[in-house]
């Protein structure tokens, strides 16, 4: 890479927008057309099918990045002790077949398919060639990122892609108003970010990965993020290019799949810099507000050449319209009483 890329590079690390960016909505309303949009999402009436598991998770905790591995402007620190009320929460994100359930019975149009575009990862077109012609533009700064009209959480890459052969593999190209109406429709919900780490920890204490803080695990990978060169060169030492299936990979201590890498997991809370600052020991819930939503747990793009984000301290964030080939969700659900689908 250039020296001028290598200094994007940089600029995209610190900004976010290398691990997914954020897409310019109303550029994107302006060139296409919408497509109506389905109704207020109601819950099922009858349980619906996961094909994920629930565990329990809870309590105790030091939540933060004890390493100082992180971007001063994630706000990873200070370190500090969490108490979280027991939750039950999903052992692997939601996947294609989940979602596929939950479109089948609302009719739900996605953030992606209402504005007629989503950010894809540029190499991956090379699965789909006649996506090319759908190119509408770089995301400013990190070339590697196209906006390719007709890219959905259906067609990953455009039009003439589909999830034929990925229905276990995790859900891309979800809004976080799009997580949020599957909760809504499921009877779960987001997890906080406090909720998260603990869980994506698997009882662990102070480590780097699920697993530990050496990344290969007995000398093998153990999550999907990008080996070789970035952008240019993935040796798929762990086997994948994009996505890999949800269940891949050994679990954490608590069960739980991929927790790092693979694909960022939308969380309730809004972001702030500073909130670890004067956050409150119990069930820490995020600021009141703000303008984008905190995202864990890293992605298939992640390279210690310029994001480490694959850490279970880490952190990101971004708007709650924008959606990405890297961006899906994991839920969560409240133990004895109803879950509610969102804190506003």
């Amino acid at each position: 890479m250039t020296k001028s890329g290598d200094h994007s590079a940089a600029e995209a690390q610190n900004g976010h927008s290398c691990c997914a960016p954020a897409t310019t909505r109303a550029e994107a309303a302006d060139s296409h057309p919408t497509i109506g949009g389905a109704g207020p999402v109601v819950s099922s009436e009858s349980s619906p099918e996961f094909s994920f598991d629930f565990v329990t998770a809870g309590g105790p905790f030091d939540m933060g990045d004890p390493f100082g591995d992180g971007h001063p402007a994630d706000g990873e620190g200070p370190r500090h002790r969490v108490d979280v009320e027991e939750f039950e929460i999903a052992t692997t994100s939601v996947t294609n077949d989940d979602f596929a359930r939950f479109v089948a019975d609302t009719g739900f149009v996605t953030t992606a398919e209402r504005l007629g575009t989503s950010a894809v990862f540029a190499m991956l077109l090379e699965t789909n060639p006649g996506a090319e012609a759908h190119i509408l533009g770089q995301a400013p700064g990190v070339p590697w990122w196209v906006e390719v009209s007709g890219a959905s959480w259906a067609a990953p890459e455009g039009p003439g892609s589909t999830i034929d052969n990925r229905r276990d593999h995790p859900v891309v190209h979800i809004s976080w108003d799009d997580a949020q109406a599957y909760c809504a429709w499921s009877r779960t919900r987001l997890p906080s970010e406090a909720e998260w780490e603990l869980a994506a920890r698997g009882g662990l204490k102070g480590r780097r990965y699920p697993w530990g803080n050496r990344l290969l695990l007995d000398g093998e990978w153990n999550c999907n993020i990008w080996q070789g060169e970035f952008p240019r060169t993935n040796t798929l030492d762990d086997g994948y290019i994009g996505t890999a299936p949800a269940r891949h990979f050994a679990p954490n201590g608590l069960g739980l799949f991929n927790t790092v890498g693979n694909i960022w997991e939308w969380c309730a809370d809004w972001f702030a810099r500073d909130y670890y600052q004067h956050s409150p020991q119990s069930d820490p819930q995020g600021p009141d507000i703000g303008d984008k939503r905190i995202m864990r747990g890293g992605s298939f793009l992640c390279h210690d050449s310029y994001c480490n984000r694959y850490r279970v301290a880490a952190r990101s964030s971004n708007t709650p319209d924008s959606s990405a080939s890297n961006i899906g969700f994991r839920v969560v659900r409240n133990l004895g009483r109803d879950t509610a689908s969102s804190r506003e």
